[in-house]
């Protein structure tokens, strides 16, 4: 229907439209198009969510705490170095370091937190979503750009996708009415990606948007992809409103793996889509090979934003393997940039 060409923004629309299986057969050639050696990649990283408190107030978060608050924290560095070291102990590459919209926490804390994980070990730090980021911009009173290469100067390796969630602003002034803009996330990537960082992408969806928001979502991720390249993966998942204030019933598979899907035809110009088991459990994380995931995420040793919304998946990284082996795929530990980092 589309044949190889880039498909527009209707088209992307009426894809949802399409038969489930009409679907994954196309994601899947465009999959093996890129991905020619039939293996599907995973990481060893760990989570770390070095606070929980947040000023943003998202209705769809069941992690955060109020700044005042008696079961906020801050994590010590002991118990930070101890996390990291049980993660190299068991061939970790990565942490992914995210908090909340602290209130109190001037930038010269996070460039402290990175001088002192880089000084003791070497580790990949995947870390501050441009919610964060743009946050730590206010509070310093210093520019977007002047942040980003202050965290890349003191340790900080690439930054993850998160507060995404759906990037259109009359979805977001419902849902998170006191984190960065649409336009905001877009440019710290933008800025990032121009200083030779890349990133991952993702979107949070099946709450109060509609195929038409999630077409426009991955619209924006295409044409700075397009404008920059520095993107080295796609990953959407599912909110799950258990324990938030968006009262609703948790979308199910079926429009996960359609999604997914539809993302692999659209963001022709990415070339990783990751599974998210962790939201969808190990079976549909495993099926969603068959519809356009090349990876399979993270081992992921330790998660708690996903588990305080009543979702708690977990697996070895023998059980990622075997998924992968029993799908048909050749399973292989990678990077951050997607190398793979066995023969």
């Amino acid at each position: 229907m589309f044949k190889h060409n880039r498909i527009r923004f209707e088209e992307g629309l009426s894809l949802f439209d399409k038969d489930l299986f009409f679907l994954g057969k196309m994601a899947k050639q465009l999959m093996k198009s890129k991905h020619t050696d039939n293996i599907v990649s995973y990481i060893v990283d760990r989570n770390i969510n070095y606070t929980n408190i947040c000023s943003s107030g998202c209705k769809f978060c069941a992690f955060y705490c109020e700044p005042s608050s008696d079961d906020g924290y801050v994590l010590d560095f002991d118990v930070l170095y101890n996390k990291i070291e049980e993660l190299l102990s068991q061939g970790g590459t990565q942490i992914l370091m995210q908090g909340g919209l602290h209130p109190n926490l001037k930038l010269e804390f996070y460039q402290e937190l990175l001088k002192k994980i880089k000084n003791r070990f070497e580790i990949h730090i995947h870390g501050f979503s441009p919610p964060e980021i743009v946050h730590m911009s206010k509070l310093s009173g210093k520019s977007i750009d002047y942040v980003i290469e202050s965290l890349k100067d003191n340790g900080l390796n690439t930054i993850p996708g998160g507060g995404a969630e759906i990037l259109c602003d009359d979805i977001r002034r419902k849902i998170s009415p006191n984190k960065c803009t649409s336009d905001q996330w877009l440019d710290v990537m933008r800025i990032a990606h121009k200083l030779g960082m890349r990133s991952t992408a993702t979107m949070m969806f099946g709450h109060i948007e509609n195929f038409n928001h999630r077409i426009e979502h991955m619209e924006k991720i295409r044409r700075l992809q397009d404008e920059t390249g520095g993107f080295t993966a796609f990953i959407p998942w599912t909110f799950q409103p258990c324990n938030t204030s968006i009262d609703i019933k948790p979308t199910g598979s079926i429009d996960y793996i359609k999604t997914l899907a539809i993302s692999r035809i659209y963001l022709d110009n990415i070339e990783n889509i990751q599974a998210s088991w962790v939201t969808q459990g190990d079976k549909i994380g495993q099926i969603a090979l068959y519809f356009g995931a090349n990876d399979m995420g993270s081992t992921m040793l330790e998660e708690n934003v996903v588990k305080a919304a009543g979702v708690s998946f977990s697996m070895t990284e023998m059980k990622i393997r075997n998924i992968i082996e029993d799908a048909g795929f050749i399973p292989k530990k990678r990077d951050t940039f997607y190398n793979i980092l066995e023969n």
